[in-house]
C-alpha cells in the first residue's frame, strides 16, 4: 500500500471527509474490511433481488470512489485556477475527459433497472457486478492517472544533477583534506619529527565525532534531534578529555567547568527546542515550570526580567577585559570600548522599555523599542567599517604578527556581537555567557594539550582537531539553544522586526539571517583566531613564529570548513536517498537548505577572514 492512499482510505473508514490535498485512492484490500460490506443476503441497487456479497461491496466500494474522485477533481479545478506552473493541458485535459466518463457511467449504472421475468437471477447478479467493475474501472482509472501526472510534475527529479552536485561536494572534501596533508609536510621543520604519536590519536578521535553526526543526519528521527545528539557529542569529548586527564594525573578545572557547562547547554536546548511545540512553552514536566511551581509565579516573572540585565552586565565586563587584553592599537582599542559600552547600555535599555518591572511613559517605551536597536546597528556597522580601515591604511610592522591578528579579530567580534544579541533577545546574554565559557575552556585545554605535549608554537605542526571539532560542535548547540530550528517556521520572523515597523525586504531579510546564522556561524568563524592563537607572548620570541602562525591559522579555517562541508555532503546524500520520503519537504529539504547556506556563510567569512588577516 502506498503511502498516497492512506489518508483517504482512512478517512473512508472513519466515516470522515477526505483530505482536501489528497489524491490517492481508497485502497479495496483494506476498505474491503470495514463493517457492512460483507453481510450475506443485502439488497440489491432497485430492490428487486438480493445480491451477494460481492455487489455489495462492490456498490459500496464505487460509492466511495465515488466522493474520492469528485473530492480530486474538486482539488485539480482549485490547483489548475491558483498555481502559476500548473500541469501539462493537453494531459489535463486527459484526465477530465477520464473523470467525465467515469461520471457518465456511473449515471447509467444508478438508474433503477429490474430484471424482465424471463431473465434469471445469476444473470442479473452477473450484469450488475460488470457494471459495478466498469464503474470501479474508469473511477480508479482516473484517480491513478492524475497521481502518475503528479508524480511527472511535483516528484521528478533530475539524477544527473544531483549526483553532479554531490560528486562535487565529495572532491571538495578530499580537495580540502588534501590540503590540510600538504600544509603539515610542507611547514614541517627539517630537522624536526612531528609528534604524530600525539596527533594520530586526537584526528581519530575527531574523525569518530564528525562521523557519527554526520551519520546520524540519514535519519529523519535524528535530525528533529540534532541539538542533542551534538551536545551528546560534545559531552562526550569533554568526558574523553577528563578520563584521559584524571588517569594522568593532570586534572584541571577547565574540564570540569566545560563539562558542566554541557549540562547547562543541555537544558538550555530543551528550553529551545520546547519554543518550536505550538502551545504553551512551559508544560507541567517542564523544567521552568516545575521551578516557578516551587518559587512562585511572580519570582519568575521577576526573575526573567533581572536575569538577563546580570547576564548582559557579566557579558559587558568580560568583553571589555577581552578588548584590554587583545586590542594592542590606541585609537581603535578605545573606539571599540566606547561603541561597545553604548551598544550594551541601549541593549539593556531596550529590554528596561519592555519589563512589566518599570513604569514607563508611552514615548519613553516608543524611544527605547525604536530607536535603541537603531542605535546598536549603527554602531556595529560603524564599528566594523574602523576596523576594516584600520587594516588596510594602518601600517604593517606597527604591531608583531600575532598581536596584530587578535586586535583585528577582537574588533570584528565586538563589531557583529552587539547586533546578534540584540536580535536574540533576552536569552542572548545567556547564550553569550555559554559561548564566552565554552571558548575559554576549548582555548585553556588547547594550551594544556601544547604544555602537556612539551611543544611550542614552532613545534606545533598541526592544530589540534578535537579542539577545533568542539568548536564546531558548540556552534551547532548555540543554534539550537537559541530556539532556531532547520524548518522554515522555525525562523525567527519577529527579530527581523526588531526596531523597525515596516517591512523592507532587504533590511528585513539582512537582519533575519544575523539572527538564524550569527550565534551559529558568524561568532564562531571570526573567533577562529583565538584558538588559532593560543599563546602569543610566549611565541612572539620565537623567530619562525610568523610562518608557522599562519601555517596553524590556515589549517584551524581549513579543518572547521571541512567539518562544515562533511556534514553537508552526507545531507545531501541523504536528501538524494530520501528524495521520495513523506517528510522530503517537510524536514530533508529544509534541512539540506539550511546547511547548504550555512556552508556557504561559512566558506564566504572563512575566505573574507583569511584576506582579512593576511
Amino acid at each position: 500500500m502506498q503511502q498516497l492512499d492512506f489518508a483517504v482510505t482512512v478517512s473512508a473508514l472513519l466515516g470522515i471527509p477526505f483530505p482536501f490535498g489528497s489524491i490517492g485512492r481508497v485502497n479495496p484490500e483494506l476498505y474491503a474490511l470495514s463493517a457492512g460490506t460483507w453481510d450475506n443476503q443485502r439488497t440489491g441497487i432497485n430492490a428487486c433481488t438480493p445480491q451477494d456479497d460481492l455487489v455489495a461491496w462492490k456498490m459500496r466500494y464505487a460509492e466511495v470512489l465515488c466522493v474520492n474522485s469528485w473530492q480530486v477533481k474538486r482539488y485539480i479545478d482549485q490547483y489548475s485556477g491558483s498555481s502559476i506552473i500548473g500541469f501539462s493541458a493537453e494531459y489535463l485535459h486527459h484526465v477530465e475527459e477520464l473523470y467525465s466518463k467515469a461520471q457518465a457511467n456511473w449515471s447509467e449504472v444508478l438508474k433503477p433497472t429490474c430484471p424482465s421475468e424471463t431473465a434469471k437471477g445469476e444473470e442479473f447478479k452477473e450484469s450488475a457486478s460488470s457494471a459495478l467493475q466498469l464503474q470501479i474501472d474508469a473511477y480508479s482509472s482516473f484517480l491513478e492517472s492524475f497521481a502518475k501526472l503528479a508524480r511527472s510534475a511535483w516528484t521528478e527529479f533530475d539524477l544527473w544533477l544531483m549526483g553532479t552536485g554531490l560528486l562535487l561536494m565529495i572532491l571538495s572534501v578530499i580537495t580540502q583534506a588534501y590540503i590540510l596533508v600538504r600544509l603539515n609536510a610542507v611547514c614541517q621543520p627539517s630537522d624536526q619529527e612531528c609528534p604524530s604519536s600525539r596527533i594520530i590519536p586526537k584526528l581519530s578521535f575527531a574523525f569518530t565525532l564528525v562521523t557519527i553526526r554526520a551519520a546520524s543526519l540519514l535519519s529523519n528521527s535524528y535530525i528533529l534531534a540534532e541539538g542533542r545528539v551534538t551536545n551528546f557529542l560534545l559531552a562526550t569529548s569533554c568526558i574523553a578529555g577528563v578520563w584521559s586527564s584524571a588517569t594522568n594525573g593532570n586534572f584541571t578545572i577547565e574540564e570540569f567547568i566545560f563539562l558542566l557547562l554541557n549540562i547547562f547547554a543541555r537544558f538550555g536546548i530543551e528550553l529551545g527546542m520546547s519554543k518550536q511545540i505550538a502551545g504553551p512553552t512551559a508544560t507541567k514536566d517542564h523544567p521552568v515550570s516545575i521551578i516557578c511551581d516551587i518559587f512562585g509565579s511572580s519570582f519568575c516573572n521577576v526573575s526573567m526580567d533581572i536575569f538577563p540585565i546580570i547576564s548582559l552586565a557579566m557579558v559587558t565586563c568580560i568583553v571589555l577585559k577581552l578588548i584590554a587584553y587583545a586590542v594592542h592599537q590606541r585609537f581603535l582599542k578605545y573606539f571599540i570600548i566606547c561603541g561597545t559600552i553604548l551598544s550594551y547600555a541601549f541593549i539593556a535599555n531596550y529590554w528596561a522599555s519592555e519589563s512589566t518591572l518599570l513604569s514607563h511613559t508611552k514615548a519613553v517605551q516608543e524611544i527605547g523599542r525604536s530607536l535603541a536597536p537603531r542605535f546598536v546597528y549603527a554602531i556595529g556597522g560603524l564599528s566594523l567599517v574602523i576596523s576594516v580601515l584600520w587594516r588596510l591604511f594602518a601600517p604593517v610592522d606597527s604591531l608583531k604578527f600575532n598581536k596584530r591578528i587578535t586586535s583585528l579579530s577582537a574588533a570584528m567580534l565586538c563589531s557583529w556581537s552587539p547586533t546578534i544579541l540584540m536580535l536574540l533577545g533576552r536569552q542572548g546574554a545567556f547564550v553569550a555567557l555559554i559561548c564566552i565559557t565554552g571558548a575559554w575552556c576549548i582555548i585553556m585545554l588547547q594550551q594544556k594539550y601544547q604544555k602537556d605535549s612539551k611543544l611550542d608554537i614552532t613545534g606545533s605542526c598541526v592544530a589540534n582537531p578535537v579542539s577545533v571539532t568542539q568548536w564546531s560542535l558548540l556552534a551547532v548547540c548555540l543554534f539550537y539553544l537559541t530556539g532556531h530550528w532547520c524548518t522554515f517556521d522555525g525562523l525567527r520572523y519577529g527579530a527581523a522586526f526588531i526596531g523597525f515597523d515596516n517591512f523592507h525586504i532587504i533590511r528585513q531579510g539582512f537582519l533575519l539571517s544575523i539572527d538564524t546564522f550569527g550565534v551559529s556561524h558568524i561568532l564562531p568563524v571570526l573567533s577562529l583566531p583565538f584558538v588559532a592563537i593560543h599563546c602569543y607572548n610566549t611565541a612572539s620570541k620565537k623567530s619562525k613564529v610568523k610562518d608557522v602562525t599562519i601555517n596553524i591559522l590556515i589549517q584551524v579555517h581549513l579543518m572547521y570548513g571541512l567539518i562544515t562541508a562533511i556534514t553537508t555532503t552526507v545531507t545531501i546524500v541523504c536528501v538524494t536517498i530520501q528524495r521520495r520520503h513523506l517528510m522530503v519537504w517537510g524536514l530533508f529539504a529544509p534541512k539540506y537548505v539550511f546547511d547548504a547556506i550555512g556552508l556557504l556563510l561559512t566558506d564566504l567569512l572563512i575566505c573574507l577572514a583569511s584576506f582579512y588577516y593576511s
